[in-house]
């Protein structure tokens, strides 16, 4: 060690804030709050789904309603067209969150995705504002189209991009008073497997019922087993985790789950 060094770190020596934010980048930072509830948890435990939703409603300890939160890892390698997981599904005591939806649809169509509660509706006027710079569909956590719509919306891949919709993805449907229904009416999850292989899914607010959560967990679950692709070998469900908004979370065995989401 030099004495440039020994001066700099030594007892009483000034350290500049530059150096002090370097020496902190990486290291993670929680609340007092936070500390106190990971004390709780033993992150090796594998927990029945029951037991985990208990202990992760008594986390949920934040000033507002948080979101109950799954982490599904799954074998598969989305790298691989053939394995890529991605769909939706109807939750029978929703999510909790009502979404933001932005319609493409022409005449019945539009009208029923204006009963149904579309935060926005249209049709060849819709691209073209799109078209022209309109940021305002970044709002919209939803892009939804009937299928005739699809080869003037087909224009926006470039500027959608990952917001395209997609039939994989339920937001391209015929029946689109439906669709916007179950998004309007917080029943609908969308799942999508991210490049590590996890899905991540909300199940519901604290402020369910256990059983509520359950039941939705269980739904997702079922659905996530039934969309396994045939290319993917060895073990599906690797790993399950579940968490709320602000706080640590629990793992849960995913035998046990999945014998559970089985009989749904």
């Amino acid at each position: 060690m030099t004495d440039t060094e020994t001066e700099s770190t030594g007892k009483g020596a000034k350290i500049s804030t530059a150096a002090r934010r370097e020496s902190k980048k990486g290291k993670a930072r929680h609340s007092k709050r936070f500390t106190a509830l990971l004390k709780q948890v033993n992150e090796e435990e594998l927990l029945t789904p029951e037991v985990a939703i208990e202990r992760i409603k008594g986390l949920a300890t934040a000033k507002f309603d948080e979101t109950i939160e799954v982490a599904v890892n799954l074998g598969v390698d989305p790298r691989h067209g053939d394995q890529m997981v991605r769909g939706t599904v109807n939750l029978p005591f929703g999510t909790g969150k009502s979404r933001k939806v932005a319609v493409f649809a022409r005449g019945a169509n539009a009208d029923a995705a204006k009963a149904a509660g579309a935060d926005e509706v249209g049709a060849e006027d819709l691209v073209e504002r799109i078209q022209k710079g309109w940021s305002g569909w970044t709002e919209f956590d939803l892009l939804v189209a009937t299928p005739d719509m699809m080869p003037l919306v087909g224009r926006l891949g470039s500027i959608l991009k990952q917001k395209m919709p997609n039939p994989k993805a339920g937001t391209v449907a015929p029946n689109i008073g439906q669709v916007v229904k179950d998004i309007k009416g917080a029943t609908r999850a969308e799942y999508r497997v991210e490049k590590a292989g996890i899905i991540h899914s909300a199940v519901g607010k604290a402020s369910f019922t256990p059983e509520q959560i359950l039941t939705n967990f269980n739904t997702l679950l079922n659905a996530l087993i039934k969309a396994k692709p045939s290319s993917s070998k060895g073990r599906y469900l690797k790993k399950i985790t579940i968490t709320s908004t602000m706080g640590p979370s629990l793992s849960i065995d995913t035998a046990i789950a999945q014998k559970g989401a089985e009989k749904v």
